[in-house]
């Protein structure tokens, strides 16, 4: 390991709006709008916010303040504001995922930036200077942490390395100097947490875990703006990231190609409201479902091969064969390949179906194993395999790539009808013109002019 945290910190330090390409500004503008349509909509329908909004007024936290909550009527102090966007931008599990590092990098990101740039004063071409460094710090850090023995140790890499990610994104807003954003990360490694133990449950701590993050990303930068001396050497140190977080680190890819090759590229967006390690499954079983003509009474039997990382999520089939809260059915893959084969699609509102007893009865057919080719020579393991057993034979594909990976980003207008899709119910007729704001942010002197246009 070599100085993994000081290489990091003068990147960010470093970074302006004309080194990024422009390829990856306007990927970084459209993940922007995908991850603040899922934001606004739990806003109102995620059933863990006003357990969030209580706990803010009870400890008097629910102060005024000049920062946007998107899809809330009133503003609100920063770092409360970064807490409930990444909260409610992650609750709906719709929220982008960079497959090699398995987090979701918006999610603690964005909301940060947002929140500091509106403090700041900052114009577009800051705030999205800013989401770009960013994106590159919590997702090449989630790629040293190795996902597999991240997962293994039972951490939840989104709250995790995604405290980096938005403590960089909060420090290039402030203007920080290297030495500052060495602090800043120093801090960061004090505050990342976030444990896999909602899986049990289906609780309701992955969402909060992820604004936690975003929250204290902004808590971490500014301290070191104000002079706090934070711990050096945070990610390579005796003590650091990569030594009490995983049992492989890879510190080489926390810094491979830094400032030439953009892991803000290599992000995906989800079209299902679910895990992103049940996507691929969903997409074969959709399509043998088309493909076949099948209904679910001629299904004797389905087998989804998973790579080990999607079994420990979303495979057990002790605690999540039947799920019966929202997060567990985000988090099973029984629930939501029944659901697709049932009905031929998946979208926020079908998790209406939970406890039916159809679906249940067709997840009783479903075994989930762990599948070795999808371990071997593949560059991340969101594949899956799928067999569909009926009276007729067996019908089988294996799907390398789930839908929205960005081997095959989505178009322009399949991302804004996502957008508008989530936004409407909420933003009414004013979604429209908020998506045109994001999607030309770098047009705005302030980018509190665009985050107005995102309040309900």
């Amino acid at each position: 390991m070599a100085q993994e945290t000081a290489t990091l910190a003068g990147y960010v330090a470093a970074l302006n709006y004309d080194d990024i390409p422009p390829e990856v500004l306007d990927r970084a503008k459209v993940l922007t709008l995908d991850f603040l349509g899922s934001a606004i909509r739990a806003r109102r329908e995620a059933e863990s916010t006003p357990s969030m909004l209580k706990m803010l007024a009870a400890l008097k936290l629910d102060t005024t303040g000049e920062a946007t909550v998107f899809g809330d009527s009133r503003t609100w102090t920063p770092a409360v504001a970064a807490l409930l966007n990444g909260t409610m931008g992650h609750s709906l599990d719709f929220d982008d995922t960079h497959a090699d590092s398995s987090l979701h990098p918006s999610a603690p990101v964005v909301p940060a930036a947002f929140a500091v740039g509106e403090m700041v004063g900052a114009s577009g071409r800051d705030v999205l200077t800013a989401i770009v460094a960013g994106y590159e710090v919590c997702c090449r850090l989630g790629n040293a942490l190795d996902p597999t023995s991240h997962y293994a140790r039972g951490f939840h890499p989104t709250a995790t390395a995604g405290t980096y990610g938005a403590a960089a994104a909060a420090a290039k807003l402030y203007g920080l100097s290297e030495q500052q954003i060495i602090s800043a990360f120093g801090v960061s490694g004090s505050q990342a947490a976030g444990s896999l133990q909602f899986l049990v449950n289906g609780a309701w701590n992955k969402r909060y875990q992820v604004g936690a993050s975003a929250m204290n990303g902004v808590i971490a930068a500014t301290l070191a703006k104000n002079d706090f001396v934070g711990a050096i050497e945070s990610v390579e140190g005796k003590h650091g990231l990569l030594v009490g977080y995983t049992d492989t680190p890879h510190p080489e890819k926390a810094v491979a190609a830094l400032g030439a090759g953009y892991e803000t590229m290599k992000i995906g967006v989800k079209p299902y409201p679910s895990c992103r390690y049940t996507h691929a499954a969903i997409d074969a079983l959709i399509a043998l479902r088309r493909e076949h003509n099948l209904t679910p009474d001629q299904v004797k039997r389905v087998e989804i091969g998973l790579h080990r990382n999607g079994i420990t999520l979303t495979g057990d089939a002790a605690t999540k064969r039947h799920p019966s809260s929202i997060v567990g059915g985000q988090f099973s893959m029984f629930f939501t390949g029944a659901l697709a084969l049932d009905q031929g699609r998946f979208g926020w509102d079908d998790y209406n179906r939970l406890g039916d007893p159809a679906i249940n009865a067709l997840a009783d057919k479903f075994d989930v194993v762990q599948d070795d080719r999808l371990e071997i020579g593949r560059s991340h393991p969101f594949g899956a395999r799928v067999a569909i057993t009926t009276e007729h034979g067996v019908h089988e594909r294996l799907h390398d790539d789930p839908s929205g990976e960005p081997t095959a980003f989505p178009s322009p207008q399949a991302m804004s009808e996502k957008f508008l899709t989530l936004t409407r119910p909420v933003l009414d007729g004013r979604a429209q013109k908020f998506a045109d704001a994001i999607l030309s942010l770098e047009r705005f002197d302030r980018v509190a002019q665009v985050t107005e246009l995102g309040r309900q």
